[in-house]
Order: structure tokens, then sequence, then C-alpha cells
């Protein structure tokens, strides 16, 4: 979403873009062997406020250094390229569909982060290995122009199925499931929706229905799509689009002049849910100092100001949602999930088939 730098916050990993270094020191004589520095290397989507990490930096006596590197799949790989010299101590941002090229490659060091008992267990998917620790969760969704199916008298979708239905035919555009994480997590979710054996079937049905594909989620949300500001400047024609369910609150809270009520909706019956997660680093040069940053990042101060800063849900039970994030973003009460090694096992041949179905 284009409404603020802030509001472009849905396109990488969790659909976050960069929205601040915020209380991350000078790079400059800050290498990761520094005793005093701790280093977290992370997606393009970092961004914590800058009183919260000095209160880190205050009460741990570590200083933060950010290395953003990329967008999640970009900075999985460079990471497990570099594990015998890593680049930092801590890698944030590994979600369930590529956690297990992370644990395969050996990226992480067990270590089990102090707090980890105010978790919830679904999102403590590593068992008793705690080679990673689970920050953050978030729901890729469709979303709906309000203002479209209110002019058009067309009741919204709100599952797979309807998805289908000849009166949407033409209106949904969703992402390469090849070069997107939001494409991947919807295609990982009609797969948890239908089966092994009905997920093509249903693509070919989505496909003769005229659904379009493109590259990512900038251009779908902000290019295609009718219902964000961006799209509204681009005159998108797409009153239906792959994003988030925190997209609508990043509608309302950025926009300027501000709106009563978010004028996008969420088809809740079409949801997947991502978690994503932070370890130690294996050969970590500062292990100490990242174990304390990894306690941190499951902290009730830093989970609390996760939610509009990333947009993203916290994972600690102890955790209280801002007020304006939920007047705004829909409950998902059954969001489509499926177990990382199912992801592992299955993922790219499914890509490979989707691109085979759905572009060619």
């Amino acid at each position: 979403m284009s409404i603020t730098k802030k509001a472009t916050a849905l396109a990488v990993g969790l659909g976050l873009v960069t929205l601040s270094a915020c209380g991350s020191s000078s790079d400059e004589g800050k290498g990761s062997g520094d005793s005093k520095t701790v280093t977290l290397v992370s997606h393009d989507s970092w961004a914590a406020s800058k009183d919260v990490v000095a209160a880190f930096e205050k009460s741990s006596g570590y200083k933060v250094r950010v290395l953003e590197d990329g967008d999640a799949g970009q900075a999985v790989n460079k990471a497990v390229l570099t594990k015998d010299n890593p680049q930092g101590d801590v890698f944030f941002g590994v979600d369930n569909t590529l956690l297990s090229r992370a644990l395969d490659n050996g990226l992480f060091q067990p270590y089990e982060a102090k707090g980890l008992d105010r978790v919830d267990a679904r999102y403590r998917v590593d068992g008793d290995k705690h080679r990673v620790t689970p920050v953050d969760y978030g729901d890729i969704c469709v979303n709906y122009d309000k203002a479209y199916f209110s002019e058009h008298k067309l009741t919204p979708p709100d599952s797979f199925d309807d998805l289908t239905k000849p009166e949407y035919k033409n209106l949904l555009v969703t992402e390469n499931a090849g070069t997107s994480s939001p494409g991947l997590g919807f295609l990982l979710g009609t797969a948890a929706e239908y089966g092994d054996d009905g997920w093509q079937d249903y693509w070919k049905k989505l496909k003769d229905n005229g659904v379009k594909v493109v590259d990512g989620w900038e251009q779908a949300y902000n290019e295609e799509f009718s219902g964000s500001a961006g799209g509204k400047k681009a005159k998108g024609d797409r009153p239906l689009v792959v994003s988030y369910a925190s997209s609508p609150p990043v509608e309302v809270i950025y926009a300027d002049p501000k709106p009563d009520t978010a004028p996008t909706g969420v088809a809740t019956g079409t949801c997947f849910r991502q978690i994503e997660f932070a370890g130690l680093l294996s050969n970590a040069k500062n292990p100490e100092g990242g174990k304390a940053l990894i306690d941190f990042l499951i902290s009730r101060q830093f989970q609390e100001d996760m939610p509009l800063n990333m947009f993203v849900h916290p994972v600690a039970g102890d955790a209280k949602l801002p007020a304006e994030f939920t007047a705004y973003a829909p409950e998902v009460k059954a969001p489509r999930t499926m177990d990382p090694a199912k992801i592992a096992d299955n993922r790219d041949q499914w890509v490979k088939s989707w691109t085979s179905l759905v572009l060619k």
C-alpha cells in the first residue's frame, strides 16, 4: 500500500517492506565480532520503535545493528550460503513456508528463549529442538474493495469456492507462487483446502474464471487492485486481491484524511497462516548477545510494539493488540495451516506444477 512509506508494510516476507531501520546503530566499526554489538540479519521488513530498541540496548548493554537483506527468500538463501561465516548473530524473518530450507541446511544453533512458555504452543513448530523461536504470525487472505461490491450490489466472496463462481469472473488478481511470498501462501492455502489431489482442479477453475497473475504484491495491490490508495492512483480494475488480513488497518491508519471505516474487507475463509521465526545463527560471533536479542523479540514490550510497525500479530499470550489494529483487522478464526514438513516435501513440485498449469 502506498499511502505512506510505512503503509507499504505488506510487500515482502509477511507482506512487509522496509518501514525503517529503527534502533539500528551505524554499521561503521560495528562488525558482528564486536562483543558490545549484536547483529540482526533480516528481510527488508524489519521495523521497531526507536524507544523500544533503545530500552533493550540500555538494559542489555548491547548495541543493535540491523542488516536488511532483501525479501524473505533472498535473505534465507544468502544466510544459508554464508552460514560458516555469518553476517550476524540472529536471523529474523524465516517463515513456515521456508523453514525447512533453513533447518535442513543447519542455519541455526539451538537456543531455548527465556519466556518461551508465554508463546502459544501451536507456533512452536520445532518442538524441543529450539532451533527457531516464533516471533509473529499473519494471515494471507483475499481482500476486497468494498465500494466496488456496494456499487455493483454484489456480495463479496468469503471462501475459496466462491472465487470460482461466475459472478466473480475476471475480478481476482494474485501473485506468482514462484516469486512472491503471498502468492506461495495462497497456493498453500488452496492445497490445504483441497488436498494433494484437488488443488490443481481448483486452479483450473480459477484460471477459467479469469484470475490474473502478476509477479509480486506491490504490483498486485498497488497497480491492479481497485481498493488500495495506490490502486486508485493506478486505476486498478480488479476488486479482489491476494494480500493480508492486516491490510485494512494500514488503509485506515496511514490514510490522510483518515476514513471512519476501512475501505477494504477480508474474505476470512481464504486465509493461510504464516508464522515468522528468529534463530541464533550457527557460528554467530556474539552468541550471548544473540540470545539476549531473541529473548527481547518475544518480550511483551517488543511483542506489543510489532502490530503498528510490521502489521503482524504477536505470538506471546500476554501481549495486547493496540485498539487501532483490532478495530480494522478482522479476526481470522479458522485459517488454513500446513505442517512445515509437508511444505518442505511438496513446495517445489507444487510451484512447478502450478506454473505449468496457470502460467502456460
